[in-house]
């Protein structure tokens, strides 16, 4: 199916008291070590969550699959190459428009799973292919929300405008009933290869030699587990992040060397950074590193 006849994704502004996440379901199932066994230079690589990440300025943004396109040329052809937990729905809807406009043939291949937003970039496709063992899981936006009893009912009535966008693309893609997409929406569905292509969210199945399974980085595999069971004690990604970057910039900060020595002790004030945690958040991480520490 040509990516020109799906619809494009309405813009939206961003409530600030409206934070997208992904649920700790999603994260425990996602093996980010999985990649493709061979790329070229017109290959885009969709392997960590969706937006961008506080913890090294990496992330899949869609600022960075512009610049991606850019550099390819707007009329070559494009491999995508996804396997993502998803994350941050703004951007992947983004990505997908960014995708959807490109002149050039795009081939979408799952290589693991498209999940939450990444369903969505994948839909994008000209022809989207997908590996045997590998899952297209779609869902209801899943958010953080702070504010009173009026904030949750405005903030339920704009998550649904996401969940009617996400429906119309997949809608658009696959030929489904909308009342069938919306019961797959509902029960979070993780679509097998199998299934994923008899329901139309793939046209074929990705060959098996395209797929391989890399040995994951010990620090990343570390950092990911504990992001998994931050979650699990409902810490907000925002929240995990910040927790992160300031693990991150204590650890450099003990082992940076000193030009000059200097016994005074000194304060320092970043107004670039901050890393004041929401109530509870520090005494979740150190109960929950009690799990993965001797």
């Amino acid at each position: 199916m040509s990516k020109s006849n799906m619809p494009m994704a309405p813009k939206a502004l961003n409530k600030p008291n409206v934070r997208f996440d992904l649920p700790e379901t999603v994260l425990s199932k996602y093996q980010p070590n999985i990649k493709a066994s061979t790329e070229t230079e017109n290959t885009i690589s969709i392997y960590e969550q969706i937006g961008y990440d506080y913890w090294d300025g990496s992330g899949v943004t869609a600022q960075r699959i512009s610049a991606a396109l850019r550099y390819i040329g707007d009329e070559e052809d494009v491999i995508v190459n996804i396997n993502s937990p998803g994350g941050d729905v703004f951007e992947g809807l983004a990505i997908y428009n960014l995708l959807r406009s490109h002149k050039g043939n795009v081939t979408v291949r799952v290589l693991g799973v498209a999940a939450s937003a990444a369903s969505v970039i994948a839909m994008a496709g000209d022809e989207i292919q997908i590996a045997r063992a590998g899952f297209i899981m779609i869902h209801n936006c899943w958010s953080w929300v702070v504010g009173n009893q009026h904030d949750m009912r405005d903030a339920a009535d704009y998550l649904a405008v996401f969940d009617e966008s996400a429906t119309d693309i997949y809608q658009a893609r696959t030929g489904l009933d909308k009342k069938e997409i919306t019961k797959l929406l509902d029960a979070e569905s993780w679509l097998s290869g199998s299934q994923a292509i008899e329901k139309g969210f793939a046209d074929d199945y990705l060959p098996a030699d395209q797929v391989i399974e890399t040995e994951e980085e010990p620090t990343q595999a570390a950092i990911r587990k504990v992001d998994q069971i931050l979650a699990k004690q409902h810490i907000p990604r925002n929240e995990r992040r910040k927790l992160f970057q300031a693990i991150k910039a204590g650890t450099h900060n003990a082992v940076a060397p000193k030009s000059t020595p200097d016994a005074t002790p000194q304060t320092t004030h970043d107004a670039g950074s901050s890393h004041t945690f929401a109530d509870g958040s520090a005494s979740k991480l150190s109960n929950a590193l009690k799990d993965i520490l001797p």
